[in-house]
């Protein structure tokens, strides 16, 4: 009873996905089934090749499992049309980047407000005061009117990481988001993301190889070949 009050924000029942390049056919994931409550911060773990990604690139509408469901924030995935699932994408999902994919002519104020404008769904002003107080979440206020070449790496992930932020997004996937650091920053942007999700009860869902994050996380899914090899809470 005690845990009647909690949210299931995304639940993947048998699923499985299938690629065919010139006849030739891939299989990188396998009737794959678990359940992430709202707010966890999760570590999706595995060798390349493993996975990790494709599943990542599912729970967040990018790709569509060859058989099985993905529920994302109670919603079906599978009855979206491309549109509601675009819509979806923008709206409840935050994506974090190992390149960071922040747009190079863009300032790290332009790039956050970015999302924002492409929801449509505030005024200009409203923007820009979202957008300057995500800058102050990350501590990169003075990094404002800076473009990318212009900062740090760990500075334009810390960016990266205010612009999945923007349209206030129930889930946030991160892939590989320590890939382009030394483990020093690294370690610092993932406890930082970890911070985010206890305090603003963000699901947090991590791919990585890296086994040294493993003791931040509240649930791991190991991947192998397609297949979860153990979950641990």
């Amino acid at each position: 009873m005690e845990n009647e009050h909690i949210k299931v924000n995304v639940e993947a029942r048998n699923l499985s996905k299938k690629f065919e390049l010139e006849g030739n056919k891939t299989i990188a994931l396998k009737d794959t089934s678990f359940k992430i409550e709202e707010g966890e911060f999760v570590v999706i773990l595995g060798p390349s090749g493993s996975g990790k990604t494709t599943l990542l690139n599912i729970i967040g509408g990018i790709d569509r499992p060859s058989k099985g469901t993905i529920i994302v924030d109670d919603t079906n995935l599978a009855e979206l049309d491309e549109t509601a699932l675009s819509e979806f994408r923008c709206n409840k999902i935050g994506f974090i980047f190992q390149t960071y994919n922040l747009v190079s002519t863009l300032t790290a104020l332009e790039n956050i407000e970015f999302p924002m404008k492409l929801a449509g769904d505030l005024g200009d002003k409203e923007i820009e005061t979202k957008a300057i107080a995500l800058l102050e979440l990350v501590g990169l206020l003075q990094r404002a009117d800076h473009l990318p070449f212009q900062m740090s790496c760990g500075e334009q992930q810390r960016i990266a990481i205010a612009r999945a932020l923007a349209n206030d997004p129930a889930i946030i996937l991160a892939d590989e988001p320590t890939g382009n650091l030394d483990w020093a920053t690294g370690l610092e942007i993932i406890k930082f993301l970890k911070k985010l999700s206890k305090e603003q009860r963000k699901t947090m869902i991590i791919v990585t190889h890296d086994e040294r994050i493993v003791d931040l996380a509240d649930l791991t899914i190991h991947i192998k070949d397609g297949s979860i090899v153990n979950i641990a809470r």
